[in-house]
């Protein structure tokens, strides 16, 4: 449903030549309208018109986007349009090179200058992505390239600059970034081998040029040590707020090598290390040692409310990680991680199970020893649990009628919808049940 301010807003945007022209006598609080309207419409040359004249601080899309009283399709929960992003790259970048170049004083700034542009707020990529949407890894090399090209025209205009002040030639000073000229960018980065050099010429760039790149969220995948702690050297300590380092394969011996450059981020909240080929089932006094390392490292990050060790090994051991954690987690992830009845009885009795938001311990056999303390741990967590992955466990109707990709009948599949029917605001996902397909076919597939 559409206002009448939002439908007159997309009558104003209908033609770029008239909306080009009336910017200026349009009043400021109509453009956050405008804007949503534009990016709705897929309006490309006023969405990039819009950002050059945009008069606030901050260009936010989660609070532009989202559902509001005006209109109320929440678009920052959908994958963003390829042509109206790049749209607004474009004017962020035009914005500052035009800056630049007319080398405006302090005071004529005051009334027109945009210092933050935040990107943050869209989803990830999901397992499909449609050709007229943008990805986040194309996103990402984009905003990297566009940060580039401002810091070759800032070079350019020193040189100039400096030309014109001697009156001869001279050789080009060195770029700086002016604070009341900069403009930060706030985006999700995802970084892999084929992405690596251009997004980290940018962030070296962003520390000496207007356009800064400033990450929220990292993402690598497939990186070197070596190349993932130059992209962390990198970061600002106090804008980054998760890191993901996927399909590394680095073990607990490159890991540790990693592991001193992340307490620097004093306001990370997410932790994610899934097939890091960590394996502490056979420990050598070193591997020891790099396990400890670890366990160093988590107990100095003060926010950490989400941590996912997919597929590490860590029989016997989540009572030392997860013990020396400052805050209690919502989020823990702990598929196959070969989890022993201690681990899972620790989780029971913790001060996290009381907190868990999302609880993933699918691929852990949960049918025999563990049966018992899991369901001590589902109790304690029952009041605050949202998601339960318990995927591949090895789960019967008998022992849990909470089951997602496990053999279940008919008659579990009954007792599991009586259970949750009165339960607020929940999606049950389940299989079909296996007594409705014929003898003699497969189960589905897990």
């Amino acid at each position: 449903m559409h206002s009448l301010v939002f439908f007159c807003a997309q009558k104003v945007i209908s033609d770029h030549a008239s909306t080009r022209k009336a910017l200026d006598s349009i009043p400021h609080e109509i453009y956050p309208v405008l804007f949503k309207a534009a990016f709705l419409d897929q309006r490309i040359l006023v969405l990039r018109d819009l950002v050059q004249m945009w008069p606030f601080a901050e260009l936010n899309f989660s609070s532009i986007l989202k559902k509001s009283k005006h209109c109320d399709q929440d678009m920052i929960r959908e994958k963003p349009n390829k042509q109206c992003l790049q749209a607004v790259i474009l004017g962020v970048k035009d914005y500052v090179i035009n800056e630049l170049r007319q080398n405006r004083s302090l005071t004529s700034r005051k009334n027109r200058l945009l210092r933050i542009v935040d990107l943050t707020g869209f989803p990830d990529d999901g397992d499909n992505q449609d050709e007229d949407t943008i990805s986040q890894w194309s996103r990402s090399v984009a905003l990297a390239k566009a940060c580039i090209e401002v810091s070759r025209t800032s070079k350019r205009e020193e040189y100039n600059s400096s030309k014109r002040r001697k009156g001869k030639g001279g050789v080009p000073m060195k770029g700086s970034c002016d604070s009341q000229m900069c403009v930060n960018i706030h985006a999700n980065l995802f970084i892999t081998s084929h992405s690596y050099g251009t997004v980290k010429d940018a962030l070296h760039l962003s520390q000496t040029f207007p356009l800064c790149l400033k990450c929220r969220v990292l993402r690598v995948e497939e990186l070197s040590v070596k190349k993932t702690i130059s992209i962390l050297e990198l970061l600002d300590p106090m804008v980054l707020r998760k890191i993901e380092l996927r399909y590394n394969n680095l073990g607990l011996c490159c890991l540790s090598t990693v592991f001193p450059y992340i307490p620097r981020f004093v306001n990370l909240n997410s932790l994610k290390l899934p097939y890091s080929n960590i394996d502490v089932r056979y420990m050598t006094l070193e591997v020891e040692e790099f396990f400890q390392k670890m366990v160093s490292v988590l107990s100095q990050l003060p926010n950490l409310k989400e941590l996912n060790l997919v597929s590490s090994r860590l029989s016997g051991r989540i009572r030392e990680l997860l013990s020396v954690l400052q805050q209690p987690l919502e989020s823990l992830e702990l598929a196959y991680c070969f989890l022993l009845p201690a681990d899972v009885t620790y989780l029971a009795s913790s001060h996290h199970a009381a907190t868990l938001k999302k609880l993933d311990v699918s691929g852990n056999n949960l049918s025999d020893v563990l049966l018992n303390p899991f369901c001590q741990l589902l109790q304690q967590a029952s009041n605050s649990l949202i998601y339960l992955d318990i995927m591949e466990c090895r789960v019967m109707d008998r022992q849990l009628s909470a089951c997602f990709c496990n053999p279940i009948s008919s008659e579990g599949l009954k007792s599991l919808l009586h259970c949750v029917v009165e339960l607020p605001n929940k999606v049950v996902v389940h299989p079909n049940p296996v007594d409705c397909y014929e003898e003699g076919l497969p189960w589905p597939p897990s």
